[in-house]
């Protein structure tokens, strides 16, 4: 027997008290993003602070500026092995619109089986109450078998994660002393599939902008003026169509400095996974790679920089037909950064490529919608070969180090505010429609998820 095995035994005997307290989190329609939500926002909050004050953590609702953040710290002081850890999770979800496309209430959680498998059904079961609770059900655990906890563990969880993290950065300067560790452990992410586990061992950064281009001081008959008039919409489908070449690489200046190529190691480890590429766009209805020539579709997602458009508009989008010329036109942009790739220097040379193109009589404005460096772990670090060494064992098979498309804008800050590395680790799947109608966690990924963070907790102790 090894020394958590009775923590493991009293996981698998106490999962049905898990799974309630999981669907009573996901019953609070924490939608942070919606003002008519705002109370029950804060009812999660102290609901999460009553769970962490039940379990020996001195729970509380910190205030923000927008919806309030949960603090809680260990109360045993003693000294411990291992690594002071910040635990880090987000209580709010998405909207749920269209609802007219859930199966069942998005916020009345039920326990279902779909092709043999048990999962449970609601907005936020994935995304992330249901992976925050696997971090919070392995420690009520611990503390009910040892009586304590194996590492020193302070935790975090936001409640704006979904609608920007208005509060998150004042908060954490404002807490630096306090939450400010050897280590974070994020639990937000994903597996490599349902028997696959893996750690996040890259993440892309972000640079979104906004793109508005003015030509005339109205909008004009096309008739009229149709012709020798500046039309914003050519003006801004023209600089769109410049920012890549025929071989998809993006032609912002500079913008490839810093991206590493991948070591020989991981790139056989992925050329060796059992990925396929025809099958990822064939689930969506497409054929066609369009990415960077001379990278496979997955390191294109997980290890290449990006810029990509995210919405255009100009003119007359209502029904039926109306001859304009309007006089602006809009676009939303996201880069997705890899390596040492500089968002502030990305979001500068963007802007310099873009004015360079726009008629004299025209004008450019732009704002901003958030940068976040990429993140990366060495090979070496220390807690990322003990978090894999205690995957292998739950799971029975070395977890992948996944470089993950998305962006998780915590770990850049983490880094450059609290100045410490981050764990990510996660249980989700990608068919768990997060941000979609029917969103789902399966009973066997919160099950062993607990299970697992229990193994990592005592590895990080060794």
């Amino acid at each position: 027997m090894t020394q958590i095995d009775d923590v493991l035994a009293h996981i698998d005997a106490n999962i049905d008290a898990s799974l309630a307290r999981m669907e009573a989190l996901v019953r609070f329609k924490s939608i942070s993003t919606d003002a008519a939500f705002k109370d029950d926002c804060r009812k999660a909050a102290e609901w999460l602070a009553a769970s962490l004050q039940d379990i020996g953590f001195d729970g509380s609702v910190r205030e923000t500026s927008g919806h309030p953040m949960v603090v809680g710290h260990d109360g045993d002081e003693g000294e411990k092995p291992g690594p002071d850890v910040l635990f880090y999770g987000h209580y709010d979800v998405q909207p749920v619109d269209p609802l007219e496309l859930w199966n069942s209430d998005p916020f009345g959680p039920a326990i279902i089986e779909k092709d043999g498998v048990k999962m449970m059904t609601g907005r936020g079961t994935s995304d992330d109450k249901g992976q925050l609770l696997t971090f919070l059900e392995a420690c009520r655990a611990y503390k009910a078998v040892k009586g304590s906890l194996p590492v020193k563990v302070s935790i975090l969880l936001e409640g704006e994660e979904e609608s920007g993290s208005g509060s998150l950065l004042p908060f954490l300067e404002a807490n630096k002393s306090e939450l400010s560790k050897d280590l974070a452990l994020v639990c937000d992410t994903t597996m490599f599939d349902p028997e696959t586990p893996a750690i996040t061992t890259m993440l892309r950064g972000l640079v979104g902008e906004e793109i508005t281009i003015t030509a005339a001081d109205r909008d004009l008959h096309s008739g009229s003026y149709g012709g020798p008039a500046a039309n914003p919409i050519r003006v801004l489908a023209r600089i769109l169509a410049d920012l890549h070449d025929e071989n998809g690489r993006v032609q912002i200046p500079d913008f490839y400095d810093g991206v590493p190529e991948l070591s020989p190691e991981v790139k056989a480890q992925w050329d060796s996974l059992p990925f396929d590429g025809d099958a990822f766009l064939g689930n969506v209805g497409l054929s066609i790679p369009t990415g960077e020539t001379g990278y496979s579709i997955y390191e294109q997602i997980s290890a290449r920089p990006t810029c990509e458009f995210n919405g255009i508009t100009g003119g007359y989008t209502g029904d039926g037909f109306k001859t304009v010329i309007a006089s602006k036109a809009s676009a939303k942009l996201s880069c997705r950064l890899v390596g040492q790739q500089d968002p502030h220097a990305i979001r500068k040379n963007l802007r310099a490529f873009i004015k360079a193109r726009v008629p004299a009589d025209c004008s450019v404005d732009f704002a901003e919608h958030g940068a976040s460096p990429a993140h990366s772990l060495s090979p070496d670090f220390a807690p990322l070969k003990q978090g894999a060494k205690a995957l292998q064992d739950e799971w029975g098979k070395a977890p992948i180090p996944m470089g993950m498309g998305g962006s998780i804008p915590i770990v850049g800050e983490f880094k450059s505010i609290l100045e410490m590395d981050s764990l990510l680790i996660g249980f989700g799947l990608d068919d768990d429609n997060i941000h979609s109608p029917n969103e789902k966690y399966n009973i066997e990924s919160y099950h062993r998820g607990i299970r697992s963070w229990a193994r990592v907790l005592a590895a990080l102790a060794e």
